[in-house]
């Protein structure tokens, strides 16, 4: 059944648009304009979300963004905002926080064992027996929380802006319209931010059964149409205070970061809703709620509903119900001397009653608890705060419009340094000392009445515009009300609970008390301890009530409790929003169009764009790797390895340098050879390793991996900085493009295209010569990372194609093929070499993968060399190992970074696996304790899922087992 009213003014909906979208599995439709939480409410749908802690189900709370009682996923996106959130065509939503569905929740079992869970009930449960911690921790992570983490979110990153203004105002309704325009006036750079979708705050729907506000709402806004110097900003909110006024404002499309001169916060109050028994099911709402479904989105809150208030407002809203037809049983009023006054009057002249010194004492809900049965009401006693419940009424509705007071929106207020106080009058804290260049006008000033909100706007203008130093008249202060705005003690005990004071955590009335009797009296302690205050909503709603109930328990005034602290940001942000620039530089290598027109997919390392394999037509991605991978050991393969750090050290000292920057001698490193090197930080950290090619007694070529090239030729810099040896430096990594061709069938390829023999004894293992091909200049570097057979090709960067599609085509009838740094990672993990940055991390030293060989510590110095003695004389923690899974194994493949686990306690953790073809069995590297590091040694990985998959400890020559 269709909730929507006719056609009206001010509406926020545009009914020539109609949009269809689904909410769990069932289609609906709404108009454009409409929130995700209108559409549904406009469809007849009522359980639009389950609480977090109970799964009680929730419909509308505020409708202000206040609250997370809707909150959906659309499958890409969690946790959507249904209360503000705009619905657009084809959205699938689906609520957050349910097992099986919003309306057949699983978890809703656990209402019924609620007292079993109190407050605090996490800090003194589970932890005992210790052997059932790791059950019971499983059930709390997946309880925990409300969306699911989506972990393929793209990374969509927002702009972020600057812009300076002379007045800052936040807020857009009466108070705000009204400092903006009058501020205006001077010719200054104005700017206006509010977070509704549209200016005007309660301008736009409450409206009292009358239209001054509607009115006085088109009026100001024409005003401030004729000011080109003022920006009207809806849409968007002020997120935070930070010093020299600077305030961070958030929309749809990113965060820009105003600086003003002065700032006018207009931003308004909240509303807060009274405790009593099931005031959260589905159809009890908010009187300020109520009235923006009226007339903001046209449709009806409910039916025939019941206003429960504490205050004047709550009479506005049973005129704007009425006016829109919807029947009243009763206004019900806490207030006893409300009866005979001129409100109540007005409502009886059209055959409302009102029930004054009375409280809803709980709300029956219908046969399936989604929506509202009834009602029943008592004499409530405002001396004791006590429901009498000697004389009990029912009243027959199927909604409730609550109206108990507010509390300030002064959240950038606190930020800023404001200085509060509780203000008997209006029962709210006020500002008392404000910072300079801030002015507080309206609601959050304690003003309420609409012609005292444009004035106090007013007078807030006058005074930015004397800060920032205008010669303007000074207006006079205008006084918060008179009259009470919000309830002393709105607060209705029940023996059964269930009185919702935190809609966001489902804590209860019973829930403080016990807190407090536990001893945590203090607000910042209690709401640590209840979680009041500590959800998605922050508080809006809660906290005030939180301060009045901890009062009365210590029988204090509510002004000695005092607030909790307020810190950016005033809503949940998105990531994206905060998050740096998408300023992602990276480079290209010199082959990288070659590699792009033979299909390849490419992959970021470091800061380069490498071929991470080749696709072929029909194949997946991991039987194009395993091929790629059988090429090379079959017959050879091709890789563009113009990535790698190239880096020559000239001079006289170059030998003596490379002897104090790396581990190894290089001393006596005789001409064309070349040797291992090894990198370490003054702790003793392995950083990377490479190769030292020697090419004259003066002259040494270095190669060292992709990603740390960058720092190991910023630590020869530094380093040089403070040897002072007689060399010079100069990094090539950009002018010299690398070729690797390995496989078995290497030799054979390359042999008529260079000038120089390639046998064995020609061109051994670890060596390096300059030939030409085709005329271009070579270092031909013989390697064994990959393969036994190996060859890499240095040349320079212009010539780099050229020589690649010679090599190609030499190679093209002994089946050479290209091969990306998936295979290459595959192959060296055959080999059996450890890389730095994947098989260690920042604490990794030489002992730990056993490169002692690459150590001479009988050399005068290194860096490192102090720390390693000291580190030699400790026993080693772990050991890096290679190990295999069984022969045959086909459950679930461990990954990198799995934990090695030995009798049910975590003893390392798995740095490289992968399944080898060429080996038949699926191989790996992991750290183990020493003591466990032997051949044949078994331990277990525990996989993603928490199963335990056995592994044996093997030697790292792996191709040498297997043949």
């Amino acid at each position: 059944m269709s909730a929507r009213l006719a056609r009206q003014k001010g509406e926020w909906v545009n009914r020539a648009s109609t949009i269809k979208f689904s909410f769990e599995g069932k289609e609906f439709s709404g108009f454009e304009g409409d929130s995700i939480t209108s559409a549904l409410w406009a469809s007849g749908e009522q359980v639009l979300g389950r609480s977090f802690k109970y799964h009680r189900p929730r419909g509308i709370l505020s409708l202000a963004n206040h609250d997370i009682n809707v909150m959906v996923t659309d499958g890409m996106d969690t946790n959507i905002r249904g209360d503000v959130v705009p619905v657009a065509a084809g959205m699938a939503l689906a609520a957050v926080n349910t097992d099986g569905g919003v309306k057949k929740d699983r978890s809703r079992l656990i209402d019924s064992i609620s007292p079993l869970l109190p407050v605090g009930f996490y800090y003194k449960a589970f932890h005992t027996p210790k052997k059932m911690f790791p059950f019971w921790e499983n059930i709390i992570r997946k309880a925990a929380g409300l969306g699911v983490v989506n972990f393929n979110y793209p990374r969509i990153l927002k702009r972020k802006l600057h812009a300076h203004c002379d007045v800052l105002v936040i807020g857009g309704g009466a108070t705000g319209l009204s400092a903006a325009y009058e501020a205006g006036k001077s010719g200054l750079r104005v700017v206006l931010v509010d977070e509704n979708a549209q200016l005007g705050g309660s301008l736009g729907f409450d409206w009292g059964g009358s239209q001054e506000s509607a009115n006085l709402l088109q009026e100001l806004l024409a005003k401030l149409e004729s000011l080109p110097n003022v920006s009207l900003i809806a849409g968007a909110y002020a997120a935070g205070y930070y010093p020299d006024h600077l305030i961070p404002v958030v929309t749809r499309e990113g965060i820009t970061k105003v600086r003003a001169g002065s700032v006018i916060m207009a931003s308004g109050a909240f509303e807060q809703p009274p405790v009593f028994r099931n005031n959260d099911i589905p159809g009890v709402m908010l009187g300020s709620a109520a009235q923006r479904l009226l007339h903001r989105y046209s449709v009806k809150p409910f039916s025939n509903g019941v206003v429960f208030t504490a205050n004047d407002y709550g009479y506005r809203v049973a005129q704007d119900l009425l006016e829109a037809g919807i029947k009243l049983a009763a206004v019900v009023d806490l207030r006893s001397d409300a009866k005979d006054g001129p409100l109540a009057a007005q409502l009886a002249r059209r055959g409302v009653k009102t029930i004054a010194g009375s409280c809803i004492y709980e709300v029956q809900a219908n046969a399936d608890k989604t929506g509202v049965k009834s009602v029943t009401v008592t004499e409530y006693d405002e001396k004791t705060n006590e429901a009498l419940t000697r004389d009990k009424v029912t009243l027959e509705c199927d909604g409730v419009a609550m109206c108990a007071g507010w509390a300030p929106a002064a959240n950038l207020l606190y930020q800023a340094g404001t200085a509060m106080r509780y203000d008997y009058g209006v029962h709210q804290f006020v500002p008392n000392r404000l910072p300079a260049g801030i002015f507080a006008a309206g609601r959050v000033n304690g003003v309420y009445e609409l012609a005292q909100k444009v004035q106090d706007g007013a007078r807030a203008a006058a005074q930015a515009l004397l800060h920032i130093g205008l010669d303007v008249p000074e207006l006079p202060s205008v006084q918060p009300s008179t009259r009470a705005q919000s309830h002393a003690y709105p607060i209705v005990p029940h023996p059964k609970g269930k009185n919702f004071v935190d809609f966001d955590e489902d804590i209860q009335v019973k829930d403080f008390i016990n807190a407090a009797k536990e001893g945590f009296d203090n607000i910042e302690l209690m709401k640590r301890f209840t979680t009041v205050g500590m959800g998605p909503s922050q508080g809006k709603h809660s906290n005030m009530n939180a301060i009045r109930i901890l009062a009365r328990v210590r029988g204090v005034p509510v002004e000695q409790i005092g607030t909790t602290t307020s810190r950016p940001f005033f809503h949940p942000t998105p990531i994206g929003h905060l998050g740096g620039r998408g300023f992602h530089p990276h480079r290209l290598t010199p082959l990288h169009d070659v590699n792009h027109k033979l299909g390849a997919v490419f992959t970021d390392v470091g800061a380069w764009k490498r071929a991470a394999y080749y696709k072929v037509a029909g194949l997946g991605v991991a039987d194009t790797v395993l091929a790629e991978v059988e090429a090379v050991r079959t017959k050879a393969g091709i890789i563009d390895s113009s990535s790698f750090g190239k880096i020559e050290v000239h001079g006289p000292d170059a030998a003596l340098f490379l002897e104090r920057f790396f581990t190894g001698n290089y001393i006596p490193q005789a001409v064309g050879s070349s040797r291992y090197t090894m990198l370490l930080d003054e702790s003793g950290v392995v950083v990377d390793d490479g190769l030292a090619h020697c090419l004259a007694e003066d002259l040494f070529y270095l190669s060292s991996g992709t990603s740390n090239a960058a720092a190991v030729y910023r630590e020869m810099q530094r380093w040089q900085q403070i040897w002072q040896l007689d060399i010079g430096l100069v990094n090539v990594t950009g002018a010299y493009a690398a070729i690797n061709v390995a496989g078995p069938l290497a030799r054979q390829v390359l042999s008529g295209l260079v000038n120089i023999s390639l046998d064995d004894s020609a061109l051994p293992a670890q060596s390096i010569r300059e030939t030409e091909i085709a005329g271009v200049p070579v270092r031909l570097i013989r390697v064994a990372f990959v393969s036994d057979s190996t060859y890499e090709l240095h040349i320079p960067t212009p010539q780099a194609a050229f020589v690649w599609e010679r090599v190609m085509g030499a190679g093209q009838a002994l089946g050479l093929k290209p091969f990306g740094t998936d295979a290459q990672r595959l192959l060296r993990l055959e080999m059996g070499h450890a890389m730095p940055g994947i098989d260690t991390d920042g604490l990794t030293n030489p002992y730990e993968i056993s490169a002692e060989h690459a150590i001479s510590l009988d050399k005068p110095d290194f860096i490192g060399k102090r720390s390693l003695q000291i580190i030699a004389k400790r026993p080693v923690k772990k050991t890096l190992v290679a190990f295999e899974l069984d022969a045959g194994y086909a459950g679930e493949m461990p990954f990198e970074c799995n934990l090695v686990i030995r009798q049910g306690e975590i003893e390392g953790r798995v740095t490289s696996i992968a399944y080898s073809r060429t080996i038949g069995r699926v191989i790996g590297f992991a750290y183990v304790a020493p003591e466990h590091s032997a051949l044949g040694s078994r331990f277990q990985i525990r996989a993603d899922s928490g199963a335990l998959v056995n592994a044996t400890v093997v030697s790292s020559q792996f191709l040498a087992m297997q043949k």
